[in-house]
């Protein structure tokens, strides 16, 4: 069964008090859009259309950024779900499947949740998905009859009695796409807040004979975010279950609370990650690896046996190939460390290819800026960088080659050769005694 996703991202989040749209704050380092996206993405979807608002360009740009073939329909008004579902008709015009209706800003709902819906859509012709909630406040209510979802009754519009019921709604909904957007043409707007709400299209599916029913999931899933005090505590969530995840795959954490993943981070087994590390978007960690304390690593690749800080910042494009170490103070971007090099001690390398087994002494710096250009450092293979060296790109130092330390080095360095380039040193006789006692002299004049 081929499906598309209507994902609702219109809506301005007054709560959140922001510039901003709503679904573009982040969780674990994406947007909530993108985490809904990713959820309905393992349907393999035909067709996405994202439905926007507020901020349209900001969304579009986002989602687009994410998945650049989906498709973006304007809500111009915010007149209800049901309206705003309507909004992905023309996307969905020659469209023969289903459509499943998610929401931008509940970002937490599992594969496994909407496999479920899919699978139940081959016996019912609306499925919805709902949760027994811990306290039902102002959800919407699932109202059942003979074993059927006969309607979903808004809380303001709710008698008392069915406001008792437990099992809410979830917002997100199944149906064949032609079905939907028919139903949808039924909804009137007569409630207490005058909007079409997509939760009608229940009551007029059975009306018309048709069957409906409730895939059931933990409240945790549904929950959406209005506020930033709701959008701490989903990040919060995020967090425990992937430290928990992680654990399961034979991750050591050493104080795990103090570990912080996003979106994407993959970590191999028995890698240890010692506390106060962060992990931005776009990392990958090999099996066997560790990460010190204090990292900051984003946008980079470290292989097997390879460790990583106290104190390190790896920046996209960082590439670390086995057993390499990078040490304290080490900041790494857009640089290929091959087997066994070393980093180990306050230093930058920045838009670099270093070779294997070479070894970085401490404050080596790559200055690859010109104030407009970036440019290229290679180090060769088994090369012996001397501490505090500046190494002013363009430029080459070629496998067993050695730098001084405190060199400033500015034309290649050929193979096996030895670079030195300081200036002359020389030792003026008795002259840093004379020098402080004439300091000393006129500090005691002044005072």
């Amino acid at each position: 069964m081929t499906t598309a996703l209507i994902i609702l991202g219109a809506g301005m989040g007054t709560r959140m008090n922001s510039e901003l749209p709503k679904v573009l704050h982040q969780i674990a380092g994406a947007p909530m859009l993108v985490h809904a996206m990713k959820s309905g993405g393992a349907l393999d979807p035909a067709h996405t259309v994202i439905v926007a608002g507020h901020g349209a360009d900001l969304v579009e740009a986002a989602a687009k950024a994410y998945d650049p073939d989906v498709t973006v329909a304007i809500q111009s008004e915010q007149l209800g779900t049901a309206h705003a579902v309507s909004q992905a008709r023309s996307a969905l015009a020659d469209f023969d499947g289903d459509a499943l209706v998610l929401y931008g800003d509940t970002p937490f709902i599992r594969a496994e949740t909407l496999a479920a819906m899919t699978a139940a859509r081959l016996t019912h012709d609306i499925v919805v998905l709902g949760f027994e909630a811990a306290d039902a406040g102002r959800y919407g209510r699932l109202i059942l009859k003979d074993d059927q979802l006969d309607r979903i009754v808004e809380f303001k519009d709710a008698t008392d009695a069915e406001r008792g019921v437990n099992l809410c709604n979830s917002g997100v909904v199944a149906a064949n796409a032609a079905t939907l957007f028919d139903l949808i043409d039924a909804v009137g707007n007569e409630n207490a807040a005058s909007e079409y709400y997509l939760t009608d299209i229940i009551s007029i599916a059975r009306a018309r004979g048709l069957s409906a029913t409730v895939v059931r999931c933990d409240e945790a899933e549904t929950l959406g975010i209005n506020s930033r005090s709701e959008l701490a505590q989903a990040e919060a969530l995020f967090q425990a279950n992937a430290r928990q995840m992680a654990q399961e795959d034979g991750v050591t954490m050493i104080a795990p609370e103090t570990v912080f993943f996003a979106h994407d981070t993959v970590i191999g087994r028995d890698t240890v990650i010692e506390p106060n590390v962060v992990f931005g978007p776009d990392v990958t960690i090999e099996s066997s690896t560790t990460i010190r304390a204090f990292s900051h690593l984003e946008g980079c690749h470290v292989s097997r046996g390879s460790v990583v800080g106290p104190y390190a910042r790896l920046r996209p494009g960082a590439e670390l190939a086995e057993n390499v170490k990078v040490g304290n103070f080490v900041e790494i971007k857009n640089a290929q460390i091959a087997a066994g090099a070393k980093v180990n001690h306050l230093s930058y390398i920045g838009d670099a290819t270093i070779g294997a087994r070479s070894n970085i002494g401490a404050g080596t710096i790559t200055c690859n800026y010109d104030g407009v250009f970036k440019h290229h450092t290679t180090i060769g293979e088994d090369v012996f960088i001397g501490s505090n060296t500046m190494l002013v790109a363009p430029v080459t130092v070629g496998d067993a080659a050695m730098t001084g330390s405190g060199s400033v080095v500015t034309r290649d360095v050929p193979a096996g050769d030895l670079a030195v380039g300081r200036a002359k040193q020389e030792n003026k006789a008795g002259f840093a005694v004379r020098l402080f006692d004439k300091l000393r002299a006129l500090k005691a004049k002044g005072s």
